[in-house]
């Protein structure tokens, strides 16, 4: 089903990007569609949470298993329970001489054929759309960059 690949380079540091994303009970304050996170569990740099996401009409609740990995500058993602059939997330965070480069990656398929449809047919623009804003939490965060971002580079896969 949809899955997607995008690197960027961003004008902050690795450790910022790999904060603001790893830091999931904020989410709510600027992910789109992202309506609430709650975490359930904790043992250190391992947690499960739950998220609410809205669209539309459509409201539904899923569960992740979330590996946060300081010293890979990595955010690893999977689904638990809820309205997909999967769905695994990574998020990796490369030093570059501009700044960060991040390599971003997301998989999954929903249960409902209907809700597929719905989110497969908007899939690309809302990840970009996800991704565009943990760069403008970045700039609301840590001050907008000297010069523009770096072109993004997604790669759609089968």
């Amino acid at each position: 089903m949809p899955k997607h690949v995008e690197k960027r380079v961003l004008k902050h540091s690795p450790q910022q990007m790999f904060d603001l994303v790893a830091d999931v009970e904020r989410y709510p304050e600027f992910l789109p569609w992202c309506l609430g996170t709650r975490i359930t569990k904790r043992d250190g740099d391992v947690l499960e949470a739950d998220m609410l996401i809205g669209f539309r009409m459509f409201r539904e609740r899923f569960g992740s298993h979330v590996e946060i990995d300081r010293a890979g500058m990595e955010v690893n993602v999977r689904y638990t329970h809820g309205p997909f059939r999967y769905l695994v997330n990574r998020w990796r965070f490369l030093p570059h001489t501009e700044g960060c480069e991040i390599d971003f990656f997301v998989d999954f398929e929903f249960r409902s054929r209907l809700l597929q449809k719905i989110i497969g047919a908007l899939f690309t623009e809302a990840v970009h759309r996800m991704v565009r804003a943990f760069e403008t939490r970045a700039h609301d965060t840590y001050g907008a960059p000297s010069a523009p971002s770096r072109q993004h580079h997604p790669v759609e896969a089968d």
